[in-house]
């Protein structure tokens, strides 16, 4: 993961445009800072390039994107390796800076999370949307649903945790589609221990705080 940060005496949408000559259509994260160095709203996108020049244009944009655009200074990019890699770090961003563009989705009821459960020796991860009376850990909140599902889909390959309910995973004889295309380590019916399903929980944890 590689970060520039370098800020053309420009304002607006020409500052903007002057840092399309400075990054690629790599993934990754960019944040759009007012005259003063506060951030003023976190991006991700697959392709940064493609992405920022949509905000390079000097008319078309709804008053509050315009507004953006009006206040920002200079801009940062972290690029990633892949587009989840980028869900995940803009996420971690959003809590950690509080953007004043990004409020709609700060603490949003209505935003999806990533939940990984407390309540079964062998946790579950899956979208959860609503209140958080579930015990276990919430990441997120993510843009949309489909951002949530791109993010799930890739842990479950790298990860293997289940996605079943607990009535599913304790009515379970033999392994499931998932075990079998490789993105559940079969825990129901004991193909994995314990210690080692924990340590994948853990692993899993790890990498959606970013660690």
């Amino acid at each position: 993961m590689s970060e520039t940060n370098r800020k053309p005496k420009l304002t607006g949408h020409e500052v903007i445009q002057a840092y399309l000559k400075t990054i690629d259509g790599s993934p990754g994260v960019y944040r759009m800072l007012d005259e003063k160095g506060a951030v003023l709203y976190v991006g991700k996108a697959r392709n940064l390039k493609a992405r920022v020049s949509s905000y390079a244009r000097p008319t078309g944009h709804s008053p509050r994107i315009a507004r953006m655009i009006r206040d920002t200074a200079s801009m940062m990019f972290l690029t990633t390796r892949t587009e989840t890699e980028a869900l995940l770090l803009e996420q971690n961003l959003i809590k950690q800076l509080k953007p004043r563009y990004n409020v709609l989705l700060r603490d949003d009821k209505s935003f999806p999370n990533i939940l990984i459960s407390r309540e079964h020796d062998f946790p579950a991860i899956k979208k959860h949307r609503g209140a958080k009376k579930e015990k276990g850990d919430y990441f997120g909140p993510f843009a949309s649903a489909g951002a949530v599902n791109r993010v799930l889909n890739q842990l479950q390959k790298v990860f293997l945790l289940r996605n079943c309910t607990d009535a599913t995973f304790e009515a379970r004889t033999r392994p499931c589609l998932q075990y079998q295309i490789k993105r559940c380590a079969g825990p129901c019916v004991g193909l994995i221990s314990d210690d080692d399903y924990a340590d994948l929980v853990k692993d899993a944890r790890q990498f959606l705080q970013g660690r």
